[in-house]
C-alpha cells in the first residue's frame, strides 16, 4: 500500500499542507501517525479528500492594484477601475480587492501579504492584475508558479509589454535605485531625488550615445 507525505498528498490533492492539517485537526480528514508522529495518507484517503475539496465553498477572485507613492492616488483609482470593468467584461464578480502603496521591490507591503496568505490556503481561484509588475517587479514566474500550486491563476491583464527590453531595464534599475536611496536617505529627502535624477539621466545619456554609434566597419 503506498503511502503519500503530507506535502506529496497536498500537492495531488492540489491544497495547502496547512489545509491537510486543519482537516486532520477538525476530523474531516484524519491522517494516519508513523511511529515518529509523521502524517501519512493512502490511495483511499485521496478519493475521499477528492470529496471534501469539491464540497468546500468556491474560491475567490481578487483583484491587486499597486502604486509607488501616494502621489499616485489617482493612477490607483483609475488603475482599480480599469480592473473592474475587465472583470466584469469577462463575467467574473470579484469577491475582493487588495491594493497597496509602495515600491514592487518591497515584499512586506501589506495587502501583498495578506493576498499570499489566503492564496497559499487555498482561497484564491484567480488574482487580476494590470501589469506584471503591479505584483513584484521581479521574480514574477515565480510567484506565477507558486500560485498555481495552490490552484491560483495570476491574470495580467496587459501581457503586452509598451516598453522595449532596454525600457525594461531602465525602470527596472531606477526601481532598484530609488528603493536604496529611499532607505539611505529617506523617501522625500533631496539626497535620495537627486541620486535617482542622476542614474536616470546617466542611464539616458548611454542609451542616446548608442543610439548614435555608427555601424562598425566590416
Amino acid at each position: 500500500m503506498k503511502l503519500y507525505t503530507i506535502s506529496e498528498f497536498a500537492e495531488k490533492l492540489g491544497v495547502s499542507v496547512s489545509t491537510l492539517r486543519a482537516w486532520d485537526k477538525e476530523g474531516k480528514l484524519v491522517a494516519l501517525r508513523t511511529p515518529t508522529n509523521k502524517r501519512r495518507y493512502t490511495e483511499e484517503m485521496l478519493y475521499r479528500a477528492l470529496g471534501i475539496k469539491n464540497r468546500q465553498e468556491p474560491k475567490k477572485i481578487v483583484l491587486y492594484a499597486r502604486v509607488s507613492s501616494a502621489g499616485q492616488k489617482p493612477d490607483l483609482e483609475n488603475q482599480l477601475e480599469y480592473l473592474k470593468d475587465f472583470a466584469a467584461g469577462k463575467g467574473l464578480t470579484v469577491d475582493e480587492i487588495l491594493f497597496d502603496v509602495g515600491s514592487a521591490l518591497n515584499y512586506k507591503r501589506k495587502d501583498f501579504l495578506k493576498l499570499c496568505g489566503m492564496v497559499t490556503r487555498g482561497e484564491v481561484k484567480t488574482v487580476i492584475v494590470a501589469h506584471k509588475d503591479r505584483l513584484v517587479r521581479f521574480g514574477f514566474d515565480f510567484f506565477e508558479e507558486l500560485f498555481a500550486k495552490f490552484g491560483c491563476e495570476i491574470l495580467v491583464v496587459n501581457k503586452a509589454e509598451d516598453m522595449s527590453p532596454a525600457q525594461e531595464l531602465t525602470e527596472d534599475l531606477i526601481s532598484i535605485v530609488q528603493h536604496f536611496a529611499a532607505k539611505l536617505y529617506g523617501q522625500r529627502t533631496y539626497k535620495a531625488r537627486k541620486l535617482t535624477r542622476t542614474v536616470r539621466e546617466a542611464l539616458k545619456n548611454a542609451a542616446d550615445g548608442k543610439a548614435e554609434e555608427p555601424a562598425a566597419e566590416q
